[in-house]
């Protein structure tokens, strides 16, 4: 998660519009899981099982973790950001594989316990896999990148946006016209502020926001025999 100094005179202002970006995408994410985790887990009624606990630290400390590399950033500590990324990489597969596991092992069981039906389970798992896939596509693109610090710190926006989408799923239909240019809401922060101060909007944003879109039309896949076929088989070794 690197931010090269920048040569410009506004360079500490684009730092700290980033760190305001990702400030809103915590909001944003915290917002989602309000209701359903993290709002019944401080009044002590949040009976999940351990390991979904385990997943939503590990996906606290990664929005810690991306909000002290901004705050770095911001502060011209390049330095140490530098150094905290290469530990964010190793942080980053934990976030992946961990995300993987629970997704299989919570829609599995749900299945199990008759919560849902196979079906149902089939078009609700395209939902995080293809989250986790954004986020490696995503990612892996901004460890190839991280030289060029410019388009390496909109695709790690980029990467935590795409996990979002489970936040915001959880109180808004993915169906309905908000939901999209919401969830989208930090990539088009961002767009604004290269308007601003570019006077155009950095390439990795636009493809980043084209990506991000097609993902969402997953909602008209979801119930295709195609997919479910493909679910069950995906589903089949957990049940």
């Amino acid at each position: 998660m690197s931010s090269a100094t920048l040569p410009s005179t506004r360079a500490p202002h684009l730092r700290k519009a980033y760190l305001a970006i990702i400030l809103l995408l915590i909001a944003m994410v915290a917002w989602g899981f309000w209701p359903t985790y993290y709002g019944p887990l401080l009044r002590g009624v949040a009976p999940h099982p351990w390991w979904i606990h385990l997943h939503a630290a590990v996906f606290a400390g990664w929005m810690a973790l991306l909000l002290f590399q901004s705050w770095l950033a911001s502060t011209g500590r390049i330095r140490l950001h530098r150094r905290l990324g290469q530990l964010g990489i190793f942080y980053a597969a934990a976030v992946l594989i961990l995300g993987l596991t629970v997704t299989f092992a919570a829609t599995s069981a749900h299945v199990r316990s008759g919560r849902l039906t196979l079906d149902a389970a089939a078009e609700n798992l395209l939902f995080p896999l293809v989250d986790m896939a954004l986020f490696a596509g995503f990612f892996t693109a901004a460890i190839a990148w991280r030289r060029k610090p410019e388009i390496h710190k909109r695709l790690i926006l980029a990467a935590t946006v795409s996990l979002a989408y489970a936040a915001l799923s959880r109180i808004l239909s993915v169906e309905t016209l908000l939901f999209l240019p919401l969830w989208l809401s930090p990539l088009f922060a961002a767009m604004a502020f290269d308007l601003a101060t570019r006077r155009r909007i950095h390439p990795a944003l636009l493809t980043s926001a084209a990506i991000l879109t097609l993902a969402w039309a997953r909602i008209y896949i979801m119930q295709s025999p195609a997919w479910l076929k493909t679910a069950r088989t995906l589903l089949a070794p957990f049940l």
